[in-house]
């Protein structure tokens, strides 16, 4: 057993952090930055951080700068000013956004693809700090500590127990099959996460700027989305080294959504082929047509997942609390998920600074305060993130039923 206990001061929580995504690194990184002792488990045995794009902005980019990755970060991607709109005769809608962004915040809105984010702070934490191919069975709670099983017969005890693991959270599992059998789980935590699209991602190897002109604009990101004509939509986005990143949505009928709730490898590869075939005489927004794309596109990097949507109403119990897609999973279409994570990983770890000792008064204390300070802003961003990804599926706002699931 691995107790980790001893390699924290008196006054310093001792944090295990399950899950090496985005969210588990910069709560990694921060704790790094605080002096308290943590470690990660992850599931997979090697780093696969989702094929596509990434947008960071002024709700964590001040992060970056105190964790000195900012100018790092800049230097692997581009502003980006607007996000444009067309139909699927590639005839120009609209816009979102501006270029004010700026102007207002102090900060362009950043993007890159997101392996590069994923590198960035994967290098801000020290590799020892790591163990891969944990998955994690259970958890059990005790007076002074909680313990961590994995399938390889492994087992770690930690003073706090953060699951960073995505939607399908084994940290939540736990927690939550121990609250129902207690009699406190509200009954909304009982519920399927809802899945409404199915989507389809990929970076391209460096392509040639004489083919797509907008990649010899060094200076910003391109951001178009073409819109189909059976609730699919379709999204390319200009990034550095000559790379388009580019994606497939398709919105499901309500009742075929109903017969998707079940269990899936949330960004992990499946079966592409049929996807790509459908798809391969779709336009491209910057020249050609999506099979330009696929065939550019390591297929081995192209990921086809569910979209699923749901902001859990418990986050914490004991000694084990949730951030990320553990507590909130959004819709791609206000570009918040991956920032979520990072704000939750930030607030959580400036509450466990302020604990005076690792008891359970301090760290209930410490609990419910990242709660008031993150569940909130969940629900709004979710709402908003439906709203923003149902208009870049072709729907009005002034057609009914609009706002039914929001």
């Amino acid at each position: 057993m691995v107790d980790m206990t001893d390699l924290a001061d008196v006054h310093i929580p001792t944090v295990l952090i399950v899950g090496a995504g985005l969210g588990g690194l910069m709560l990694g990184a921060v704790l790094k930055s605080a002096n308290i002792s943590y470690h990660i488990l992850e599931r997979a045995a090697e780093p696969r951080p989702l094929e596509f794009s990434i947008a960071i902005s002024a709700n964590i980019l001040p992060v970056f700068e105190q964790l000195g990755i900012y100018e790092e970060l800049k230097s692997v991607s581009l502003p980006l000013l607007t996000v444009s709109l067309f139909d699927k005769n590639l005839v120009h809608l609209g816009d979102f956004g501006g270029p004010y962004h700026k102007i207002v915040t102090g900060y362009d809105i950043q993007m890159l693809a997101r392996p590069k984010l994923y590198d960035i702070l994967h290098r801000k934490v020290p590799s020892y700090k790591i163990s891969r191919g944990k998955k994690v069975l259970r958890t059990k709670e005790h007076d002074d500590r909680v313990t961590v099983y994995c399938s390889d017969g492994t087992e770690y005890d930690c003073s706090i127990l953060v699951g960073a693991d995505g939607a399908y959270s084994a940290v939540r599992q736990s927690m939550y099959k121990k609250l129902d059998e207690e009699g406190n789980l509200p009954l909304i935590d009982k519920e399927d996460l809802t899945i409404g699209y199915i989507t389809m991602v990929g970076v391209s190897t460096p392509l040639n700027p004489e083919k797509y002109p907008q990649l010899s604009e060094t200076d910003r990101s391109y951001f178009h989305v073409v819109v189909g004509d059976k609730n699919d939509s379709h999204y390319f986005v200009t990034v550095p080294d000559n790379q388009i990143c580019w994606g497939i949505k398709i919105q499901l009928p309500e009742h075929e959504a109903k017969q998707q709730q079940f269990k899936n490898f949330e960004w992990g590869p499946e079966s592409v082929d049929i996807m790509l075939k459908e798809y391969e005489n779709f336009p491209c927004a910057f020249g050609g047509t999506m099979e330009d794309l696929f065939d550019t596109t390591p297929k081995h990097l192209i990921s086809k997942v569910f979209l699923e949507e749901t902001v859990f109403q418990t986050w914490y119990h004991g000694r084990s609390v949730l951030i990320g897609d553990a507590c909130h999973k959004l819709l791609p279409g206000g570009g918040e998920g991956a920032a979520m994570a990072m704000r939750d990983a930030v607030v959580l770890a400036n509450c466990l600074y302020n604990m005076s000792d690792k008891s359970d008064k301090s760290i209930k204390g410490a609990f419910a305060n990242y709660y008031r300070q993150r569940y909130l802003d969940a629900e709004d961003k979710a709402k908003s993130s439906a709203i923003s990804t149902r208009i870049m599926s072709g729907h009005l706002v002034t057609e009914e039923g609009f706002y039914r699931h929001i």
